[in-house]
């Protein structure tokens, strides 16, 4: 029986350890959890979701507070369009994250960077560029284009001296999203090097509408993997979204996948970015809380836990600091759901909106439990404690539970003792 670490992911002469850990944000895909997928010879994520804030957070800078002085004038404004990132302070704080993560590498891995198209920070190509080019500039080893179809990003960077030499995936969920990327940046006369393949059981935004069960991962996979033989294009493919066992990603690495992308087990590692008490909520978490709905202001189907603190909340628009998802215009579908039930309460001092959800403000204070459909198998990884709560692991041992485990087994970590 085989196990993972029966194949390798080729790209080139460059042999890996087949798995790949997703990119999540804000900052949930830590550095530290990025450099352990490296370490043990796998591909790890850093996110550059919100990189102000992870800025921040990791190197005591101002970024998030000098942005609010600047338009706090605008706070109580309905109308964003005057709030602009200063596009020197995205790539300083892109190459602050992003070098000070190669710098710390050690092993025969690599680290990846997941770029949100979705991130349209009301200038979308001007800030996507930057975002992109500082990446390369800092020495990432390649970079995910995530969250779209990211039809122009290519010849955003076609010109950058690491073009043709950094690694260049994209995600799709679809045959049709992948034709129309790669007729799209032909003229660039570049291939992309991976295509992660995300199906309906991935957390997080969706790439599919509310209809998402009717489709399945393995019979997105074949499909594109027959179409790319067919063509004659040597592009990995790397499946994700439901992916728990060792066993689930051999059966896709048997069928023609280089490699397969987790992430959601990730999320109770030591290594993780989500607090404690939240990794908690994903152990605690029963199937009928995982839900798929539609409070994301960036039109996709999201899927989290039901009890997440940012599903119903009205707080106040925050895009003076934060802006992350304002489109071109300076418009936010969440600053128009908090606008008109403003308008329907007069007087009441915290609105409720159902419908949308301020994801800046909560994504970065872990407010936003996004997840994996699996989210429920977590309690059977660990061991419950005395007290009731659950054992946190290790990145490294949930990788090498992907790497050599068999026959659908979990191995459990060793009992934590005192």
């Amino acid at each position: 029986m085989k196990c993972v670490d029966d194949f390798r992911l080729k790209f080139g002469k460059q042999e890996l350890v087949p798995i790949m850990i997703g990119g999540m944000g804000v900052d949930i895909s830590t550095a530290e959890l990025a450099l352990e997928a490296a370490r043990l010879g796998g591909v790890g994520h850093i996110s550059d979701a919100m990189i102000k804030t992870v800025a921040d957070r990791r190197f005591n800078t101002k970024f998030v507070k000098n942005k609010l002085q600047q338009y706090k004038f605008n706070v109580a404004n309905s109308d964003k369009s005057v709030v602009q990132f200063n596009l020197g302070e995205v790539a300083e704080a892109t190459r602050m994250h992003v070098a000070s993560t190669m710098e710390a590498k050690r092993g025969n891995g690599l680290i990846f960077v997941n770029c949100m198209e979705k991130l349209t920070m009301n200038a979308p190509k001007e800030t996507l560029r930057v975002r992109l080019q500082a990446a390369l500039d800092a020495g990432i080893d390649g970079i995910t284009l995530a969250a779209g179809l990211h039809l122009g990003s290519f010849a955003l960077i076609e010109d950058h001296p690491r073009f043709r030499d950094a690694k260049l995936g994209i995600i799709v969920s679809s045959l049709r999203a992948l034709q129309l990327f790669l007729r799209k940046t032909a003229r660039t006369n570049r291939l992309p090097d991976y295509v992660v393949v995300e199906g309906p059981l991935a957390g997080g935004h969706l790439g599919f509408g509310m209809d998402w069960a009717q489709y399945d991962l393995a019979t997105i996979v074949a499909e594109i993997r027959d179409w790319l033989r067919a063509e004659q294009l040597d592009i990995p493919l790397i499946p994700a979204g439901g992916i728990f066992t060792g066993s689930d990603a051999v059966s896709f690495l048997e069928n023609g996948a280089a490699a397969v992308q987790v992430a959601t087990r990730f999320t109770v590692a030591r290594e993780c970015g989500l607090p404690a008490d939240v990794q908690q909520e994903y152990f605690k978490a029963s199937e009928d809380q995982i839900e798929v709905n539609q409070v994301s202001p960036t039109g996709y189907p999201m899927r989290m836990l039901s009890n997440s603190p940012a599903i119903g909340s009205g707080i106040r628009p925050n895009c003076e600091a934060y802006g992350y998802l304002l489109d071109a215009n300076g418009s936010c579908s969440y600053i128009t759901a908090y606008n008109r039930e403003v308008a329907a309460h007069p007087g009441v001092k915290r609105v409720s909106v159902k419908d949308k959800t301020c994801l800046c403000t909560h994504m970065r204070n872990f407010d936003c439990w996004t997840c994996g459909h699996y989210t429920y198998r977590l309690k059977d990884t660990t061991h419950r404690l005395d007290d009731g709560s659950y054992q946190q692991l290790t990145a490294e041992h949930i990788f090498h539970d992907y790497q050599y485990s068999t026959d659908n087994r979990i191995a459990l970590p060793a009992r934590a003792t005192g």
